[in-house]
Parts: structure tokens; C-alpha cells; sequence
């Protein structure tokens, strides 16, 4: 595997890291401040997600991507 994909897969690892922790941190907050912190957390991860795939794909087509 190229470097350049295994960098895309430990991406796609941190974004579901990512996604559970801004889970569990919203279901404990206890002020408004941590909401804004972690819907930030939430909607970025999604973001780095989709870029992320479509790099993937991209290198899919290319054939690199095994």
C-alpha cells in the first residue's frame, strides 16, 4: 500500500474517533460552551470524512488504492 493511502485510512480512523467523542462529549456536557465545542468536533469530522473519501475514490480510479 502507498503511503499516501494508508495516510487516507488512519484519516478515515480518526474521523470515527473523532465521532465518538463528540457523541459522548455532548451527552455529558453541562454548559452551552461544550455543545458549541463539540457540534464543531461533529461537523468537522464529517467534512475531513468526505474529503477523505473522495481522495479514495480518487485514488480507486487511478488504481493505487488497493
Amino acid at each position: 500500500m502507498k503511503k499516501c493511502d494508508h495516510n487516507i485510512l488512519k484519516t478515515l480512523e480518526l474521523v470515527e474517533v473523532m465521532v465518538k467523542l463528540a457523541n459522548t462529549g455532548d451527552i455529558d456536557r453541562e454548559d452551552s460552551g461544550c455543545g458549541v465545542l463539540y457540534g464543531v468536533m461533529l461537523d468537522s469530522a464529517f467534512k475531513i470524512k468526505k474529503l477523505a473519501e473522495e481522495e479514495r475514490d480518487k485514488h480507486v480510479r487511478k488504481g493505487w488504492f488497493k
